[in-house]
This record gives C-alpha cells, sequence and structure tokens, in this order.
C-alpha cells in the first residue's frame, strides 16, 4: 500500500509538471511577440477580391486569387495599428498560402511617404510556433502515456541528440576543414550510447545493442562507399544538393550515416531484447537454439524494416515526381532525378538491417555467456 501510494504520488507530481509546462508554454508561444525584429500581425478581416484562372502548355489548370487582408499589428512601434496587406494565393498552393482570421503572420511594412496615412505591407512567411509547440506536446504526452518512464527518458534522448547535431553541424559550418564524415562517426558514437543507455538502462542487453548497432552502422558506410567508388557515382544525381557550396559528395555520404542509424539502432535492440529473453525464461538454452531462434527473429523483421526504410525515403520525392509528371517529363528522366539518392538511402539502410541481424545475435551470445560466466 506504501508503495503504491508513492507511485502514485510521483505520477501525480509528474502530470502536474507537465500540466504546468503545457498551459505556460502555450502562453508564451502566444505572447512572444515583443521578443522578434520582424513585425508580426494578427489577421481580422479577409476578402477575395479577384480570381483569375489560368492553363498551361500542359493542359495542367489552376486558379490564382487575390486576397485582401486587414491585420492588427502587434509588436513593434506601430503595435496597434491597423495594416492593410495584399496577397496572392493559387489553387494547388503550392508556394503560396490562403490566410484566414486569427492567424499570425510576419509582414514587412510598406514606408510612407505621408504621415497618418493607413499602412500597407506585404504577407512574408505564418508565425507557427503556436502550432510547433502543441504537435510537440501531443507528442511528448503520447509517448510518456504509452512509454512510461521509457517514453520519459526517449524524450530526454531525442533532446540530447538534438542538441548534440545541432553542435555537429555548427563544428562543421565553422571549421570546413574538419571531414563531415569524421564529425558525423564521432556523433554517432554518442547518439548509440545516449539512446540505448537512457531507454534502456545500463545492463548487458542495452550494451549488446550498442555493439551491433555501431559495428553495423560503419560496415554498411563502408561498403557503401566501396559501391560508390567502384562505379564512379553512375546514376547518382547531385543536381539538388549542388547549392550547399560544400563537397555534397560528403555531404551525401554524412546523411546516409545518419540515415541508416535510426533503423539499426531498433533493429539491434529487437534482436537483443528478444534473445535475451528467451535466455532469461530458460538460463539453461544452449548458444545453438539461442542463434537459431534469433535467426528466426531477424527474418520475421527484416523485411518490415526494409520496407520502412524504402517508404520513408520515397515519401518524400512523392511531391516531385507529381511535379515532373504533370509536366510531361520522360520516366526515366524523372525516377533518376528524384529517387536516385533516396534509392541508395534505401539500400544503404537495407544493408545495415541485414548487416544487423547477425552481428546481434553473436554479440547478444557473448553477453550471455559472459554472464552465465559470472553466475
Amino acid at each position: 500500500m506504501k508503495k503504491l501510494k508513492k507511485v502514485t504520488t510521483k505520477h501525480f507530481l509528474l502530470f502536474i509538471v507537465l500540466s504546468v509546462s503545457f498551459v505556460a508554454s502555450i502562453i508564451f508561444v502566444n505572447n512572444n511577440d515583443f521578443l522578434y525584429d520582424q513585425p508580426i500581425a494578427e489577421v481580422i478581416e479577409t476578402e477575395v477580391k479577384d480570381t483569375t484562372e489560368t492553363i498551361d502548355r500542359f493542359g495542367n489548370e489552376d486558379r490564382i486569387h487575390t486576397q485582401e487582408i486587414n491585420a492588427i499589428l502587434k509588436n513593434g512601434e506601430d503595435k496597434g495599428k491597423l495594416i492593410t496587406l495584399t496577397n496572392e494565393y493559387s489553387l494547388s498552393k503550392a508556394f503560396d498560402h490562403e490566410y484566414k482570421i486569427g492567424q499570425n503572420v510576419f509582414v514587412s511594412i510598406t514606408t510612407m511617404e505621408e504621415e497618418n496615412t493607413a499602412l500597407t505591407g506585404m504577407i512574408k512567411d505564418v508565425k507557427r510556433d503556436t502550432y510547433l509547440v502543441v504537435v510537440a506536446w501531443i507528442f511528448i504526452f503520447t509517448l510518456i502515456i504509452i512509454g512510461k518512464k521509457q517514453g520519459l527518458f526517449s524524450i530526454l534522448s531525442l533532446a540530447v541528440n538534438a542538441i548534440l547535431l545541432s553542435f555537429a553541424l555548427d563544428v562543421y559550418i565553422n571549421h570546413s576543414d574538419i571531414s563531415l564524415i569524421l564529425i558525423c562517426g564521432f556523433s554517432i558514437i554518442l547518439f548509440t550510447v545516449i539512446s540505448l543507455l537512457l531507454v534502456n538502462g545500463f545492463n548487458e542487453k542495452t550494451f549488446s545493442a550498442i555493439v551491433a548497432t555501431l559495428f553495423a552502422t560503419f560496415i554498411s558506410l563502408f561498403i557503401t562507399y566501396v559501391v560508390i567508388q567502384l562505379t564512379a557515382e553512375n546514376g547518382l544525381r547531385y543536381e539538388g544538393m549542388q547549392f550547399i557550396t560544400r563537397p555534397y559528395q560528403m555531404v551525401f555520404m554524412a546523411g546516409l550515416f545518419l540515415g541508416s542509424l535510426g533503423a539499426v539502432m531498433d533493429v539491434a535492440i529487437t534482436m537483443s531484447s528478444s534473445i535475451f529473453g528467451i535466455y532469461e525464461k530458460n538460463k539453461n538454452i544452449s548458444a545453438k537454439v539461442l542463434k537459431a531462434s534469433g535467426m528466426e527473429i531477424g527474418k520475421d523483421i527484416m523485411g518490415t524494416m526494409t520496407n520502412i526504410l524504402f517508404f520513408v525515403y520515397i515519401s518524400g520525392s512523392i511531391p516531385m515526381l507529381i511535379l515532373y509528371f504533370k509536366n510531361h517529363s520522360p520516366l526515366g528522366f524523372t525516377l533518376s532525378m528524384n529517387l536516385s539518392l533516396e534509392l541508395a538511402r534505401a539500400l544503404a539502410g537495407g544493408i545495415g538491417i541485414v548487416l544487423t541481424i547477425p552481428i546481434a545475435i553473436y554479440t547478444t551470445i557473448f553477453f550471455i555467456q559472459r554472464k552465465r560466466a559470472r553466475a
């Protein structure tokens, strides 16, 4: 009863802290306009003044709407004043937006030659921090409700990894003489160790997953690098990366490195947890049986994980594929331009997943044998 009361008190305190944090963050992002240098305005009235239908030479139809907007400035010297804005948006809304009452937008104010004249300007972008905070809190609450303690540590590991990634990119931007591959390699070690230790704790299962993840990730990167060098990068279209003004081949390889890590880590901890679970139920089980059981588990998750990678990478290219096809681009050219890099990433990740299975089996059995020897 005392233990139950203690747990309940902890849960209640956590609920209070999260609720207060949620309310405080929502209040803050709805009243943080003074922190921005760029003028922010709240839309209070909209009206569509004109609509024009367009059609291009391929028969693609669209409509251009001209929207007149009245808004109230929320920061700066002109705070509280009315500003009139003109906005054009298309039916497809590919590069523009339809603005609605209640939205906060960043604006540029047209300099007026005479005083006491109405302010006019242009809309630069939508102020999205409120929406981002709400979605972030939904994600946090979902993790904690379902994952409980592990969910809380997952959030912590995600935050730490985000900070580390930001720091790693800052190091590369400020010290371009340091290889991005080297920076990402060191970061991956930190990501793996921090994530698995925080979520799964200090135990043989976690140590096994860490070793398997690092081995599989680095080996898959090496194989991918060798294949790319042997094929002289034929078929890889880097056109979309040339604007970064850095060696885009190295940036692409660094992306491969980080992209395969998540899937490899997931497979490694799944294999390690499953094999350790089998061992805990029967501590007299032989290594041969553990190996066979591990291979069966690996075969079950191999197909689903590789499919996940394929869909994750390919899904981001769907808008561009539709755009190319709508403009009658040849099939081969369209797929080459938009899918070559994504397919390479998916294949590199798939290699990592397949390699992780046997590596995780043998590393897990090794740690189990060590645990047996100490018993």
